[in-house]
């Protein structure tokens, strides 16, 4: 079955959907994150996540509001580590990261009939994106490349060169707080339709591959985005036709080209 017959399906379409509007948000946050290498702070954000689904669950309030709040607080406190003991910045996220993990699953094992589904929180359910999500996803989508292409000249100096940016007087301090908040709320929005897995795979893999070829943190958002887009549209197309699970299919995808893409020689600086 093609894609444009697989388009006559509403499920298809919203996964798709989904997709388009992940692609998004990871391109513009992931190049962000590679850039400033911070790929194991926003896979802490998002496994001490999971403490936020925990606490929701058990005290039977809504999950997206008390996860958003819980991860936000997890990587203000990754980022101010981050900022001030370098050194033991990667121990610190790892505790962290396991902490969260650990105490998301404890409160769910106590939460009275609450079934732990493991595979749907690594992998997620794509396929069955409900409407709500997909309006939410649309918001953030919107959200945070304004934000963003608002403060974009402080976030590109200080990905590049943080040292001449506090020396030309950008509040760097402050735009990566602002980075890594809107880190957690990517990931807490994305985690409930794409998994953690996934989520991690789109905000590294497109966003490596863009960075070796594009000259400009902007266009590097941009190749990123549309890679995204790329390997979502490649790997529902698979899950669909060959009845696989659709994060694992994009992830799939997305990690032959990023093998392929090593073979090609990197751009030059000059």
């Amino acid at each position: 079955m093609s894609i444009i017959e697989a388009l006559q399906f509403d499920f298809f379409q919203h996964a798709l959907a989904a997709g388009l509007l992940a692609s998004i948000l990871c391109g513009v946050i992931g190049s962000l994150v590679v850039v400033n290498r911070l790929v194991f702070l926003a896979g802490g954000v998002a496994h001490a996540a999971y403490g936020g689904v925990g606490l929701a669950v058990i005290l039977g309030l809504p999950i997206l509001p008390v996860t958003s709040c819980f991860a936000v607080f997890a990587a203000m406190i990754m980022a101010m580590v981050t900022l001030k003991v370098r050194e033991r910045a990667d121990t610190v996220i790892g505790v962290i990261w396991a902490a969260g993990m650990a105490f998301g699953v404890v409160l769910l094992d106590l939460a009275p009939g609450y079934n732990v589904d493991l595979m749907s929180y690594l992998f997620g359910s794509i396929m069955a994106v409900a409407t709500g999500d997909l309006w939410l996803m649309g918001i953030l989508s919107a959200a945070v490349p304004l934000v963003v292409l608002v403060f974009y000249r402080g976030l590109s100096a200080m990905s590049f060169d943080e040292d001449f940016a506090r020396a030309r007087g950008v509040p760097v301090n402050a735009l990566y707080y602002l980075l890594i908040g809107m880190v957690a709320l990517c990931v807490v929005t994305l985690i409930r339709v794409a998994g953690l897995i996934l989520v991690i795979a789109m905000l590294t893999i497109p966003p490596f591959i863009a960075e070796r070829r594009a000259r400009s943190l902007g266009r590097m958002m941009i190749a990123s985005t549309l890679l995204g887009a790329m390997f979502c549209l490649a790997g529902l197309w698979l899950a669909f036709r060959f009845d696989l699970t659709s994060g694992a299919a994009i992830i799939a995808v997305s990690s032959v080209t990023f093998f392929l893409s090593l073979a090609i020689p990197q751009r030059s600086e000059n």
